[in-house]
């Protein structure tokens, strides 16, 4: 967001993210993790994730482990191939801290949105 239309400010941005992080501020979910979650969810595997996202499958796999790690619960199961090919799908948990946390995202968009405005309506005065 920037400053209005011909303010001296025009060309001023506020940028910011978001991720949740541990108590030593290490990240636990964020966008890129998000993404690779959402990603096996729609592709069923961490391998098509991965190239989907165009990235390793190795960076993808220990993304998730230090989630998983840091939350001390499982995110994916995965099924080994065979001849059906295997699988990887997402736990409940995970359902439930994705929804979750798309559902915080968005809410706290349109609260810094207003924060913007306010901060932007305040040195524009």
């Amino acid at each position: 967001m920037a400053g209005k239309k011909g303010s001296k400010y025009y060309n001023v941005f506020i940028d910011y993210k978001v991720w949740l992080s541990s108590p030593e501020g290490e990240g636990i979910l964020g966008d890129g993790r998000l993404a690779i979650l959402k990603t096996i969810d729609k592709l069923g595997s961490i391998r098509a994730a991965a190239n989907e996202l165009e990235m390793s499958y190795r960076k993808a796999w220990g993304n998730l482990k230090k989630a998983e790690s840091l939350l001390n619960f499982p995110l994916v199961e995965k099924t080994r191939g065979g001849k059906t090919g295997g699988k990887t799908i997402l736990t409940q948990e995970a359902k439930i801290l994705i929804n979750a946390y798309e559902e915080f995202y968005e809410e706290f968009n349109i609260a810094a949105g207003k924060v913007i405005k306010n901060f932007f309506n305040k040195i524009n005065s």
